[in-house]
């Protein structure tokens, strides 16, 4: 310690050794997502009850092929890959205290979100894009 550390308070001594604010993100964005998720999962229960529990595989790919169900479905499997991404990162950052094993655990979770989000999306794509 310096001679002028003694002279400056606690709080301006840990000013610039905290998080960098990235919890702030990260609470609003699983918010958000657990927000969106609300009318998003309503809607897909009640047409999965009322539509689509007898239907074929060919009545699904028209009803895909509907550009509206495709963009809210689209929006439903965003939201839920954004929102469990962010609560299993919470779990891995606060229980395994391993750096190592931290890093490795976050990035097979991205990239398991990644691929299969982008695998899920893509599908969506290729149904609504045959069923027009």
């Amino acid at each position: 310690m310096d001679k002028s550390s003694h002279l400056r308070t606690p709080i301006k001594r840990a000013r610039g050794h905290g998080s960098a604010h990235s919890g702030t993100q990260h609470f609003w964005l699983q918010r958000l997502s657990a927000l969106a998720l609300i009318p998003l999962s309503m809607w897909f229960m009640v047409v999965l009850l009322t539509r689509l529990i007898h239907a074929d595989a060919a009545a699904i790919g028209q009803w895909l092929g509907n550009p509206i169900v495709a963009l809210l479905m689209a929006a439903l499997l965003l939201a839920m890959f954004v929102h469990s991404r962010l609560g299993i990162q919470t779990i891995i950052e606060d229980y395994v205290h391993s750096h190592a094993k931290k890093i490795i655990a976050l990035l097979v979770l991205n990239l398991f979100t990644l691929g299969l989000g982008g695998a899920s999306l893509m599908a969506i794509f290729h149904l609504h894009s045959t069923a027009i």
